[in-house]
């Protein structure tokens, strides 16, 4: 030790000195182990809603000439085909919010309020025959696009499904380039219109606020992510002055006269499709006989989502758009369409 550290001296803690001046001894506090406990969310705080602008970069109102019909769609995405997304009966376009989010690092992504739903509005709201809505699609994207259509993925879920497959039926897009069904089968979904009915009934039939809408959604098991649910449940209600609370936007139950219009056939329109087709099933579901020939045939791929829900876009989105992604890559699809190595791509 040299003389300069011996005339060193140590410095008091702080505190300590103070306390040693008043002739007592600090001790630690018994509690200061005992982490802080986090502010808990009030039930109003976790199901609130959220804006969609954090997920769709745009939405615009689609005009149909001829007529006063009005489509809502919501945009994400600048380049690359076109993902174009229709919901289920009683769901809204914000219902592949999530998923897009994620689709539109590859693709363009584009999802439409069907007539009767979200924020679309039509002459006859409750024509919801599987005739109409085809029309209704085919109307919006000749309306956006033209005669020259970017290539187009249809994606459709449950009723969505029924809808895209009609559509690639048509065979009216010149540059349809995929066609993915989400959790629609036509054997289960005929065998359970029987007890739709009793099941819509059995709804929460209306609602004080937004939050107390999505907390049914999710408590009830009708959706699993909550951030989903956030988005697009407030999109498929309105507000009911006379009872003064939000009801449903869709009354899905008086449009039974249309449910075996939107599933009879669709097996054997599916399979005629002459684009790629990819089957997105929410459970083991049972194929029919048409479809269970058509995938040993290799007519198209199926691929069984496990630990979701009916809503496979929303209760599992990043898996979700991961498909859709690996989708449009292994049929190389782009922007114009298929797209074959060593051939020069068509000029914009």
């Amino acid at each position: 030790m040299t003389d300069s550290d011996a005339n060193l001296t140590a410095l008091p803690e702080e505190g300590v000195e103070e306390a040693e001046e008043a002739g007592t001894q600090t001790l630690p506090s018994v509690y200061s182990s005992i982490p802080i406990r986090p502010a808990t969310q009030t039930s109003k705080q976790k199901y609130a809603p959220i804006e969609w602008l954090g997920y769709f970069d745009k939405d615009e109102d689609i005009k149909i000439p001829d007529s006063n019909d009005v489509f809502h769609v919501y945009m994400a995405g600048s380049e690359g085909p076109v993902v174009f997304c229709l919901h289920g009966g009683g769901f809204s376009g914000l219902s592949f919010a999530l998923s897009a989010s994620k689709i539109k690092a590859n693709a363009r992504v584009v999802a439409m309020d069907l007539r009767g739903h979200g924020k679309s509005f039509t002459e006859d709201d409750s024509d919801l025959s599987i005739e109409t809505l085809r029309s209704d699609v085919l109307a919006v994207i000749n309306a956006m696009y033209g005669d020259s259509p970017p290539a187009i993925v249809l994606v459709g879920h449950s009723l969505g499904g029924s809808v895209a497959v009609h559509v690639a039926a048509k065979r009216a897009i010149s540059k349809l380039a995929g066609l993915v069904v989400v959790d629609v089968v036509e054997g289960t979904a005929m065998a359970s219109l029987m007890h739709m009915q009793k099941i819509l009934s059995g709804r929460v039939q209306h609602f004080p606020t937004y939050e107390k809408a999505v907390e049914w959604s999710v408590r009830g098991g009708f959706l699993r992510n909550i951030e989903s649910a956030r988005i697009s449940v407030p999109s498929t209600l309105k507000f009911d002055d006379s009872r003064n609370c939000y009801i449903y936007r869709t009354p899905l139950e008086e449009s039974e006269t249309y449910w075996r219009g939107w599933y009879e056939g669709l097996s054997d329109l599916f399979l005629a499709s002459p684009v790629p087709k990819l089957l997105l099933l929410a459970g083991t579901d049972r194929l029919d006989k048409s479809l269970t020939i058509g995938q040993m045939q290799g007519k198209f791929q199926v691929i069984v989502v496990r630990h979701t829900g009916h809503s496979i876009q929303e209760d599992v989105p990043d898996e979700f758009a991961s498909l859709i992604s690996n989708f449009i890559s292994r049929n190389r699809i782009g922007p114009h369409g298929v797209e074959i190595p060593g051939l020069p791509r068509p000029q914009k």
